[in-house]
C-alpha cells in the first residue's frame, strides 16, 4: 500500500477516535447539542490537515496554512450561527485546528507525536465536566498561591546562574530552586488530590493523600480534631500514623530521582522503620467501628506558597553550607548526624535531597547519606509524636508517642547496623 494511503488511514483513524470523545462529551454536557462534530467530521479535519501537508509539499507551500485558516473561518462562523445554549467554547476550536495538525504530523512522518497529541487532545476533552467540578473545591487563595509560585519560578529558573557561590561554595541558586520546585510540585500532587476528594473521604484515603502532601499538617489536624471527637481517636490515631509512613515512602521516591543507589539503600531501613505504623494501621483497620470511615479532610495550606518556598530553599542552602563546612573542617562523619538530627525536627525532604546532591557529586558517602537521612527521619517521627501528644486526646497521645516512638528507635537499630 502506498505510503500516502497509509498515512490517510492514519490520520482518519486518529482524527475518528478524537472525534468519538468531543462527541460524547458534547452528549454528555448539560447543554450539549451533541451535533458539532463527531466521528466523521474529526475523521475529516484530520485528512484535510494530512492532504493539505501533502499537496503543500508537492504543489502550494502556503496550502496546509490556508487549510488552517479556511478550517479556523469555518469553526469561528458556524459557532456565531448557533443558540447561545448550544454553542461550544474554546476547546472544541482548539481540538479542531489540533487535528488538523495531527493529519499534517501524520504525513510528515511525526505518527509518534500525532497519537501523543491525539491522545493528549482526547484526555482534556473527555475529563471537561469532571476538572470544572474539581476546580470548585479550590479557593481564590489556593489559585492566588498557585498562580505566584508558578509566576516565580518562571522567572526565577530560567535567570538564575547554574554555579556556587558564597562561603565554600555552598550555595547554587538554580539547584536550590529546582528543588524547591520538586518538593513543592510533589506535595501539590497531594494537596489536588486531598481537594478532589471534597468535604468528607475515607480515613485512609484522606490520610494517604495527606501524607503526601504533608504529613506535618495531617499530624497536627487529626491530633487536633481528637480533641473534639475523643470517641474516634483511634481512627484519627492510625490517620497520623499512616500520613507518616507515607512520608518516608515520598523521601524515598524523590531521593530516587537524584540517586537511585540512595534510594535503593533506604528501602531497608525505611521499611523496617514503617514497621511499626503498618502493624499499627492494619490492626485499627481490621477492629475499626462502621460508620466512621468518613472524616472530614485535613484543612492543609497550598504547598505552592511563595512563603513555604522561600522556607524550604533557605533551609536547603543553610544543609548544603553545613555539609561543605563539616567537610572543609574535616569533621563531616562526627557532625553531620548532629546536623542531620536538627534538620529532621523541621523539614525531612531538605536534609534527604542534600544528601542526594551530594552522594552524586562525592561529597559525602553513600553510608554516611543513607544514615543522615535516616537519622532525620527518626528526629521527625519525633517532632510529630512531640506534637500528637501535646494536642491529642488521651488516647491518641498514648498511641502515637508508642508507635512513632517505636518508629525512632527502629531508624535508630537500623542506623546502627547500616
Amino acid at each position: 500500500m502506498p505510503n500516502i494511503l497509509v498515512s490517510i488511514i492514519v490520520s482518519a483513524c486518529l482524527g475518528a477516535l478524537v472525534g468519538l470523545i468531543r462527541q460524547w462529551s458534547d452528549q454528555s454536557a448539560p447543554n450539549g447539542s451533541g451535533d458539532f462534530g463527531g466521528v466523521r467530521t474529526y475523521s475529516f479535519w484530520a485528512m484535510l490537515g494530512c492532504l493539505g501537508a501533502l499537496l503543500g509539499e508537492k504543489a502550494a507551500p502556503a496550502l496546509l496554512t490556508a487549510t488552517l485558516v479556511m478550517v479556523a473561518v469555518h469553526q469561528v462562523t458556524a459557532m456565531a450561527k448557533m443558540p447561545a445554549r448550544f454553542r461550544p467554547g474554546g476547546t472544541t476550536f482548539a481540538s479542531v485546528l489540533l487535528t488538523v495538525m495531527i493529519g499534517a504530523l501524520v504525513y510528515w512522518g511525526y505518527r509518534q507525536a500525532a497519537v501523543v497529541v491525539a491522545a493528549t487532545t482526547m484526555v482534556l476533552v473527555g475529563l471537561k465536566q469532571p476538572l470544572h467540578a474539581w476546580t470548585r473545591h479550590f479557593t481564590a487563595e489556593d489559585i492566588r498561591g498557585t498562580l505566584q509560585f508558578v509566576a516565580i519560578t518562571g522567572v526565577i529558573l530560567p535567570l538564575v546562574p547554574d554555579r556556587s557561590f558564597g562561603p565554600y561554595g555552598a550555595f547554587n541558586p538554580y539547584t536550590t530552586w529546582l528543588m524547591v520546585v520538586l518538593i513543592s510540585g510533589l506535595g501539590f500532587l497531594g494537596y489536588l488530590a486531598m481537594r478532589s476528594l471534597g468535604a468528607s473521604a475515607g480515613i485512609l484515603v484522606t490520610s494517604l493523600f495527606g501524607g503526601l502532601a504533608s504529613s506535618t499538617a495531617t499530624t497536627l489536624a487529626f491530633s487536633r480534631r481528637s480533641k473534639d471527637d475523643p470517641a474516634l481517636s483511634e481512627h484519627y490515631a492510625m490517620a497520623v500514623v499512616v500520613a507518616c509512613c507515607v512520608m518516608l515512602a515520598r523521601v524515598a521516591v524523590v531521593v530516587g530521582v537524584l540517586n537511585l543507589d540512595l534510594a535503593l539503600a533506604l528501602i531497608g531501613p525505611f521499611a523496617l522503620m514503617a514497621l511499626p505504623g503498618a502493624l499499627f494501621g492494619a490492626w485499627l483497620w481490621f477492629k475499626r467501628q462502621p460508620g466512621v470511615s468518613m472524616v472530614t479532610a485535613p484543612q492543609i495550606g497550598n504547598p505552592l506558597n511563595l512563603r513555604i518556598a522561600i522556607k524550604f530553599a533557605l533551609l536547603y542552602a543553610a544543609i548544603g553550607f553545613g555539609v561543605k563546612a563539616l567537610t572543609s573542617l574535616n569533621v563531616l562523619h562526627s557532625g553531620l548526624l548532629p546536623l542531620s538530627f536538627a534538620s529532621g525536627l523541621t523539614d525531612m525532604d531538605a536534609i534527604s535531597l542534600s544528601m542526594a546532591g551530594s552522594l552524586t557529586t562525592g561529597a559525602v558517602p553513600l553510608r554516611l547519606a543513607t544514615q543522615a537521612i535516616i537519622v532525620a527521619a527518626a528526629s521527625n517521627s519525633l517532632v510529630k509524636a512531640g506534637l500528637a501528644v501535646s494536642l491529642g486526646s488521651p488516647v491518641l497521645r498514648r498511641e502515637i508517642a508508642i508507635v512513632l516512638g517505636l518508629t525512632a528507635l527502629a531508624g535508630g537499630v537500623a542506623c546502627w547496623f547500616l
